[in-house]
């Protein structure tokens, strides 16, 4: 074809070959381009027009399938994911509706995890981005007598939004001291160095601590296990071995980190023990380890415990290798008390009935670092549900349970008080105390800082005997040594003297969690006040003095007077 006609011809030729043109299919179905990003937290509340905020497009998979955006609302907020699904198939046993659309309508579904807002649609790409809410419409009354009560109960509904807003006002008042105190001591802290590959496999919340994605949740694994691969040992204890291992995702080759720790068969008991413990919703809580799932591997002869991974380990690992700053230790001593309160507080924040929980096993290597250096409490298999049907019998048939270098006094003598269930929250309280000497052992504030020693270090073996730790605790009422050079340091003398507090020989004389985390919270302003009163060179004033003359009558020490540094109302009650 040469010339004019030869040119319009071939012009013509390709305009009918575009997809779609003159009303003819597409020769080649393409497949749509939407938003596609796992579960995130959203500002959305649900109502009007939203955005995904996703900045991750994705073309999908197969050409049958559409553009997905969902949102949820639970206890901690709001959160949207946005994919790509066949509409032939279940997406969270529910099917999908009025997806050939250009624009994403959400309609609520009852999915298999609960209440959910479904949207879907296709023909324009990212579509998925645009969420819009239908508006609830109230129905215009007929009769004059329902617009008659509507008014008058105008004001009671007002007046119950005031009560209400009140009641947030004074939560959010109450915890603005210990946010605003975290959110200073996070600024001032160096960013960790050197951190490897790993850590980038851990799904980040937006304050940069660690979590996991509810993917292990999502995923109905009733008839099969979940597609985990173990990659490396990194824990053994006496009961279990832990992993860890790539949780992979089921529609791409990405995967997640987690943690896996196996029981074999014969540790049944332990296994179901702490999958009870964790089965608690109530047990949530930013300083407890975040559970996934538990599954029975009959094939392996194994059970298995699904968690978060956290790539800096445990604390005596991370004392271990480190040596902390003034300001780490009050991080690490905060998240631990606010652990350790979180189980033996019979109520939630919002106010309802929770059922405490004594661990019975706390030490160092139970408890682990999160990448914002906060703490989190993991290894429930002794821990104890405080439950009121229990009677004296089954609490005296629970055992002399823990590690024999930890346990109180009283555990040790075999003479707890069973009929006083706060006499076991004050066995934790205990164990925790020597937890917080080996950090403090570790502060640079402190003066020479020596290499890492669990409590008791050398005066007794590296796995001592519950004998052994009679001889010392009960017979000689030693304790873990508090040098005269630690308490140069005024915030240091009140760490000490809040420790020995904590493992005082007569259980009922020690303090709650509860009261050690306001305690350690009050002490970031006191200090700032001493510094700012130092810097100033204005002088001290007598009743804020640590008095440096120390009784010290045998193995221990006497701290007297540096509790009036920080003014605490120490109650013998973890209630919130």
């Amino acid at each position: 074809m040469e010339g004019p006609r030869g040119v319009l011809s071939l012009c013509l030729l390709t305009v009918l070959l575009q997809p779609g043109t003159l009303g003819m299919p597409p020769l080649y179905p393409m497949s749509q381009l939407c938003m596609f990003c796992d579960l995130e937290l959203s500002s959305c509340s649900g109502t009007g027009t939203c955005m995904s905020n996703c900045s991750i497009t994705s073309t999908c998979d197969d050409s049958n399938e559409v553009c997905v955006s969902i949102w949820r609302k639970n206890e901690k907020g709001f959160s949207i994911e946005t994919l790509c699904h066949d509409p032939s198939k279940p997406l969270y046993g529910v099917m999908l509706e009025d997806y050939n659309s250009s624009t994403c309508v959400m309609k609520e579904k009852n999915t298999t995890s609960g209440m959910a807002h479904f949207c879907s649609c296709t023909d324009e790409e990212e579509c998925n981005d645009k969420m819009l809410f239908s508006p609830i419409l109230d129905p215009t009354p007929d009769d004059p007598l329902v617009s008659v009560l509507l008014v008058s109960l105008v004001p009671l509904v007002v007046m119950g939004i005031v009560v209400v807003g009140m009641f947030h006002w004074y939560r959010a008042y109450r915890q603005r001291g210990i946010r605003e105190w975290e959110s200073n001591i996070k600024k001032r802290k160096p960013k960790a160095a050197g951190l490897d590959c790993d850590a980038c496999a851990i799904m980040m919340d937006d304050d940069g601590s660690d979590s996991s994605s509810t993917h292990a949740n999502s995923l109905n694994h009733n008839t099969e296990p979940l597609p985990i691969e173990l990659e490396l040992l990194v824990g053994k204890g006496r009961f279990a071995q832990v992993y860890k291992a790539k949780l992979k995702q089921s529609t791409s080759d990405q995967f997640e980190t987690v943690a896996v720790k196996i029981f074999p068969y014969e540790e049944y008991a332990s296994w179901k023990n702490e999958k009870d413990i964790f089965s608690n919703t109530d047990l949530r809580h930013e300083n407890v380890l975040h559970f996934l799932t538990a599954e029975e591997r009959k094939v392996e002869k194994q059970y298995w415990i699904i968690t978060a991974f956290h790539h800096r380990g445990n604390l005596q690992e991370h004392l271990t290798r480190h040596v902390i700053s003034w300001e780490e230790l009050q991080v690490l001593g905060m998240s631990l008390s606010q652990g350790v309160a979180h189980l033996h507080s019979d109520r939630l924040l919002c106010g309802r009935p929770k059922v405490p929980i004594v661990h019975r096993d706390l030490k160092s290597s139970n408890i682990l670092v999160k990448n914002d250096l906060t703490l989190c409490l993991s290894d429930f298999g002794l821990a104890l549900r405080l439950d009121s049907c229990l009677t004296v019998d089954d609490l005296a048939n629970s055992g002399q349970v823990g590690t024999a270098r930890y346990m109180a006094p009283e555990v040790l003598e075999a003479r707890l008080n069973l009929e006083n269930m706060e006499s076991f929250k004050q066995t934790d309280i205990y164990s925790m105390a020597l937890v917080l000497w080996e950090m403090t052992s570790r502060c640079e504030a402190i003066g020479e800082v020596k290499d890492y020693e669990p409590a008791y270090g050398s005066k007794v073996r590296e796995h001592p005997c519950v004998e052994s730790m009679k001889d010392n605790v009960l017979r000689d009422r030693g304790r873990p040594e508090i040098p005269d050079s630690w308490l140069q340091h005024q915030g240091i003398a009140v760490i000490c003297a809040t420790i020995m507090e904590c493992w005082d020989h007569d259980p009922e004389a020690r303090l709650t969690a509860h009261c050690v985390a306001e305690r350690i919270s009050e002490l970031e302003d006191e200090m700032e006040k001493l510094s700012s009163r130092s810097s100033s060179a204005e002088k001290i004033p007598a009743e804020l003095k640590i008095p440096t003359d120390l009784e010290i009558p045998g193995d221990e020490q006497k701290i007297t007077g540096i509790q009036d540094v920080i003014a605490v109302d120490c109650s013998v009650s973890d209630e919130k």
